[in-house]
């Protein structure tokens, strides 16, 4: 059998798969559908101080390969999360990280010292790079300078592992990366969502109150494999990677260009037990190329 265990260096996962932020809810909706402790890792949704209603409606739009979403991390506060969070660990092994949010750089260290002091949480994921919220998509993922100074910040507050998830929207993001780590980055996530547009050609409007949303799925795989494999190529922690994974074959192809391990997310959207599958399908597709273990073929990609 194919060993699929991943070491993060600060963690081993008993697999690469981790459940994706704003996908996934807050794990409880997934009980009925399948065992969590097959998982690698669950992430929360993503978390303010306070409640948050999100957007308005419309808040989702298919494509003719993914989706554009423009939720606006609504959500009940970290309050109310913790309470959550103690249930769910009575229900599960599997590492829980917590998806770190702000308004202001102040708010994220706030958020991330609550919970890093948490001990049912795992890891923390810095979300800085979330395109949907206010100013056009703008987030701090799009400037190294930012990036660095937050990661900072927030490493200054926290005695758990931090991983920093960046943004496509960016001019260069291997500068971005590069300054994540250099800060102090335990591991890098990315990417989130692409920025794109929707609009009512009927009102001639935009189908979104935020004009702009964050696209995923099937479509975006391909740049966001080209953009982990620019990163892997100059990082010095682990990479976690994500877009468009629907597949175990999905998994594998951004293990070969160098990532640790992935974070699977539309997927879930339309087929809540998907993990499960994708589980299964990497193991059945290492066997049949007599892949061993993930380390075998991490970065191997020959150009």
């Amino acid at each position: 059998m194919a060993d699929l265990t991943v070491d993060l260096g600060f963690r081993t996962l008993k697999n690469p798969v981790i459940t994706a932020s704003g996908t996934f809810g807050y794990g409880e909706e997934f009980l009925p559908f399948f065992d969590l402790d097959i998982l690698g890792a669950i992430i929360m949704k993503g978390i303010f101080r306070e409640p948050r209603p999100g957007n308005p409606p419309p808040r989702l739009v298919e494509t003719p390969a993914g989706v554009l979403n423009s939720i606006g991390l609504a959500g009940p506060g970290s309050e109310k999360l913790q309470e959550i969070i103690r249930r769910l660990h009575t229900r599960t092994n599997t590492p829980i990280i917590v998806n770190v949010c702000g308004e202001d750089d102040r708010e994220f260290a706030e958020v991330a010292a609550v919970f890093s002091a948490m001990d049912e949480v795992a890891m923390l994921e810095l979300n800085i790079s979330c395109p949907n919220i206010k100013k056009g998509g703008a987030c701090p993922a799009q400037d190294a300078d930012h990036t660095a100074r937050l990661v900072r910040q927030v490493k200054k507050v926290v005695g758990k592992p931090l991983i920093v998830k960046l943004s496509p929207n960016t001019a260069d993001i291997v500068e971005v990366a590069q300054a994540a780590q250099d800060a102090g980055a335990d591991a890098l996530s990315l990417v989130n969502t692409f920025l794109g547009l929707a609009v009512d050609l009927e009102k001639r409007k935009p189908v979104f109150a935020n004009v702009y949303a964050g696209l995923s799925g099937p479509a975006v795989k391909p740049l966001a494999l080209r953009l982990v494999r620019e990163v892997c190529r100059r990082s010095y922690v682990p990479v976690i990677g994500m877009g468009g994974i629907s597949s175990g074959r999905d998994v594998l192809d951004y293990i070969l260009v160098g990532a640790a391990a992935v974070q699977i997310g539309t997927v879930n959207f339309y087929e809540p037990g998907a993990a499960v599958r994708i589980i299964g399908e990497i193991e059945t597709e290492m066997d049949k190329l007599q892949i061993k273990n993930l380390s075998e073929i991490r970065g191997k990609l020959q150009t």
